[in-house]
C-alpha cells in the first residue's frame, strides 16, 4: 500500500493503516527521542505520545511536505515540552548524584569522567541548539531538513550547530586542561 492510501486510512482510523505507518517512522522518531533525553523510558513514552499526536491531527496533514517531515516536526515539539518537563527532576537527580559521588571511596575513571562531562554539557545546551546537534551530527539530517522539521531557517540551523559545538569544544578544553594539570 502506498503512503498517501495508508495516510488516508490512517485518517479514517484503520488499525492497520496506522500500524504501518508507526512501523515505517518509528525507529527514526525513538532515536532522535533518546539521543536527545538519554533516557530509554521517556524516549518510548515521547515517542508514543507523538504517534498518539500525529494521529489525532492526521486530518490537518496538508501534504505540503512529506509525512516523514511532518510527523518529525510534531516528534520535536513532543519531545522539547516533554524535556521542559522532566528538567527540574533530572536537576535535582543530578544534584543528588553529585553529592553522592563526593562520599564515595576510589578514583573514578578518567573516560567515565570525560563520557559524563561530555553529556552533562549536551544536556546543559540550549534545547534548540541540542535538537539541532543530535538531528546533525547523530541522526544525519541534512540542515535543510532541520529547518523545515523545526520551522526555522537554514542559517539558523547551522548557527545552532556551530554555537553548541563550541559549547563542546570549549568544555572538553577545559577538560582536557583540567588533565594535564592533575597529571
Amino acid at each position: 500500500m502506498d503512503q498517501e492510501l495508508l495516510i488516508e486510512s490512517a485518517a479514517a482510523r484503520d488499525p492497520a493503516a496506522e500500524k504501518a505507518l508507526y512501523e515505517a517512522h518509528v525507529e527514526r522518531i525513538f532515536r532522535l527521542a533518546y539521543r536527545m533525553t538519554g533516557d530509554s523510558a521517556l524516549a518510548e513514552d515521547l515517542t508514543q505520545d507523538t504517534f498518539l499526536r500525529a494521529f489525532d491531527r492526521l486530518d490537518t496533514f496538508r501534504r505540503e511536505s512529506a509525512f516523514g517531515t511532518w510527523l518529525h516536526s510534531i516528534a520535536v515539539s513532543v519531545i522539547l515540552n516533554g524535556m521542559r518537563k522532566v528538567r527540574m527532576l533530572r536537576t535535582r537527580e543530578t544534584s543528588l548524584d553529585n553529592s553522592a559521588a563526593a562520599w564515595l571511596p576510589g578514583p573514578r575513571q578518567p573516560d567515565t569522567e570525560l563520557k559524563l562531562t561530555l553529556q552533562r554539557t549536551i544536556d546543559a545546551l540550549d534545547p534548540d541548539q541540542k535538537m539541532v546537534l543530535v538531528m546533525h551530527d547523530m541522526e544525519g539530517y541534512k540542515h535543510h531538513e532541520i529547518a523545515e522539521i523545526m520551522g526555522i531557517r537554514t542559517g539558523t540551523s547551522k548557527a545552532r550547530l556551530s554555537r553548541a559545538r563550541a559549547g563542546l569544544r570549549r568544555v572538553l578544553g577545559e577538560c582536557r586542561t583540567d588533565q594535564e594539570a592533575e597529571a
